[in-house]
């Protein structure tokens, strides 16, 4: 005869609330991250608009078309994949130079793709962008 005692109704219910809740976190660590280590950026060129909108010795980030464009002196224009190397979220603000990854913090220089700040330990890769008639077009990723 056993002697183990059947598990109380608390407790089944308690075991299910924390399996449901490991299960949610997983979904959410999911979704945050996409590929470990993606950095694909616009598979196609992207119409970016007007030239005018990269402040000379800034950037912009155009996080639509995953791409993040610098202008470190008038007319010279430079482009970098703006999805993450650590785990593939999109780049979500640039302050000056520098732009940031809100999944785990990691930053960017904007003008080189270096990592400023990790966990990212890759740099983004470049994008070829081009100036046309006061317009930017860039994409997709360089190798």
């Amino acid at each position: 005869m056993s002697t183990e005692l059947p598990a109380s109704r608390r407790t089944v219910l308690r075991g299910a609330a924390l399996a449901g809740a490991a299960g949610a976190a997983g979904v959410g660590l999911t979704a945050c991250g996409g590929k470990k280590g993606s950095s694909a950026g616009p598979t196609a060129a992207a119409d970016l608009g007007a030239a005018s909108e990269v402040p000379v010795g800034g950037a912009k980030l155009y996080r639509d078309d995953k791409v993040l464009v610098s202008q470190p002196s008038q007319g010279a224009f430079k482009a970098f994949s703006a999805v993450c190397t650590h785990q593939g979220c999109v780049l979500d603000s640039v302050d000056g130079t520098t732009a940031s990854c809100p999944c785990h913090g990691s930053k960017f220089n904007a003008e080189t793709g270096a990592v400023v700040q990790g966990p990212a330990t890759r740099p983004l890769p470049a994008v070829k962008v081009t100036e046309s008639g006061g317009k930017l077009t860039a994409g997709p990723a360089s190798s």
